[in-house]
């Protein structure tokens, strides 16, 4: 399940996500970022990831076609999470995204307010 985070404010979104993502709570979430963009240039994420977080196959195609045709479009994420898994993939994929100009972070549920304060550029 996608919760989008009542703190959330356009270009700055934050959305929590509990149990599999669905396909059509994967293009609800895409149908969000899209609605901000079409206000901004550039959208910041921060997500926030439960233990037992997880994208079906189809909605982890649609997010990840979705992703490379709009990276361009993303400036800051931020992914919070207590899972080590989820920490080291971020460290990996940090990499990458710094070469496509998005500045991304994992953070530890303790620290949620840390990673407001990167999304919003604080």
């Amino acid at each position: 399940m996608i919760k989008e985070l009542p703190q959330s404010k356009d270009p700055v979104l934050g959305f929590e996500v509990t149990g599999k993502v669905s396909v059509e709570e994967e293009q609800n979430l895409i149908s969000r970022v899209e609605g901000a963009l079409k206000k901004h240039d550039k959208v910041s994420a921060l997500v926030v990831l439960g233990e037992k977080a997880s994208w079906g196959v189809k909605a982890g195609i649609q997010d990840l076609k979705w992703l490379l045709t709009h990276m361009d479009d993303l400036d800051r994420i931020a992914i919070v999470s207590d899972s080590k898994v989820w920490e080291w993939l971020i460290k990996i994929d940090s990499k990458f995204a710094k070469m496509a100009g998005i500045k991304e972070k994992h953070f530890e549920t303790d620290d949620l307010d840390d990673a407001w304060e990167l999304v919003r550029g604080d």
